[in-house]
């Protein structure tokens, strides 16, 4: 069908891309990629690619570790609530705990952002979330990739990737499965909530309780529930890598998707098998209200949720005690679970 301005020219922004707002958020982040700004890492944001020197960063003998990560349904909790400021603390978390398990140090990390209609002052809360991300994991926010794709989201939605490279020296290479022994400890650090894992069962649980997301959380009446739930996941890069360089663990976990159940396993050499005693610890909270909730038996919690254990180390049993000890000094709250035992 013609009309009057059928025979305009058309620009892309009539397809629902803007450039122009594409080129503001690249201005906005600048200031937040030179926060993160660490040895090694060179070149302007901006280019077609980022650039790292291995050399500059200290590492004589390095392997290249590689994680991608996303945060699953709890983008929606942030679409619900409004709340965007702290979802790409996830993002990087996601990514630089996945190295961290292997024993690398995460150097740089890129995001990837798609969405139907670009708004630049959400975008803007997204990214400042993922710079303060790896500022807490020491890596460098060098690039990423903003993608506005009309008719492809919900309007106000938007999809978050993240890419991390990371590099451990070879002799530090985790696990050490030849080193483990039945008798080794485990020993976990704690999370902050549910991380980034379980959230499509977390809203059907929100959705049978018929509570609003701006209703005060049962489990904390201090906060929101929808903002409680929102807690970051917690990156364990800076109080666990000096322990990796000293030589002092010899397996790590990262308590993601599949829980304690599926995730602890993973370090473990065939003949090994990590017996882990739950009743070591007190549920959190907001796992406690999680399970009453939904009605949800202990083995669906312990491979769906982390349970309050986001990270566990395998470590030989006579360094446990003065390792936990540093790790209380430096404002961890680690905890015994269990031992390895055989398969």
């Amino acid at each position: 069908m013609s009309g009057p301005d059928s025979n305009r020219p058309l620009l892309y922004r009539d397809a629902g891309v803007d450039i122009d707002a594409g080129e503001a958020l690249v201005d906005a982040i600048k200031p937040m990629a030179a926060s993160t700004r660490r040895p090694g890492a060179d070149g302007a944001l901006g280019g077609f690619g980022g650039l790292f020197d291995l050399k500059a960063a200290g590492f004589k003998d390095p392997v290249l570790v590689s994680g991608t990560d996303g945060v699953g349904t709890k983008l929606m909790l942030a679409f619900a609530t409004g709340r965007h400021e702290t979802i790409g603390i996830d993002l990087v978390a996601m990514c630089v705990n996945d190295v961290l398990a292997q024993g690398a140090e995460p150097l740089f990390f890129l995001d990837y952002f798609a969405t139907g209609k670009l708004e630049t002052g959400t975008a803007t809360k997204v990214v400042s979330g993922i710079a303060e991300g790896c500022r807490q994991a020491g890596c460098t926010l060098v690039g990423g990739e903003t993608a506005e794709m009309p008719g492809m989201y919900s309007a106000g939605h938007y999809d978050l990737a993240g890419f991390v490279v990371g590099a451990v020296e070879r002799t530090d290479l985790l696990p050490k499965t030849g080193d483990m022994k039945v008798g080794d400890v485990l020993i976990a650090l704690p999370s902050s909530g549910p991380h980034s894992n379980g959230y499509s069962l977390v809203r059907r649980i929100v959705e049978r309780t018929g509570l609003k997301w701006d209703d005060c959380a049962p489990f904390d009446e201090k906060l929101k529930l929808g903002e409680a739930l929102l807690a970051p996941t917690r990156i364990y890069v800076k109080s666990v890598l000096q322990l990796i360089r000293l030589k002092r663990i010899k397996g790590l976990a990262h308590i993601t998707g599949g829980g304690l159940t599926e995730n602890a396993p993973r370090m473990c050499p065939d003949h090994l098998v990590p017996k882990i005693d739950y009743a070591a610890w007190q549920l959190p909270p907001v796992f406690e209200w999680l399970q009453r909730a939904g009605s949800i038996s202990d083995g669906e919690m312990r491979r769906t949720f982390n349970c309050g254990v986001g990270m566990v180390m395998a470590v030989e049993p006579a360094v446990a005690e003065p390792l936990m000890e540093r790790l209380f000094s430096e404002g961890e709250a680690p905890f015994l679970i269990g031992e390895l035992a055989p398969a």
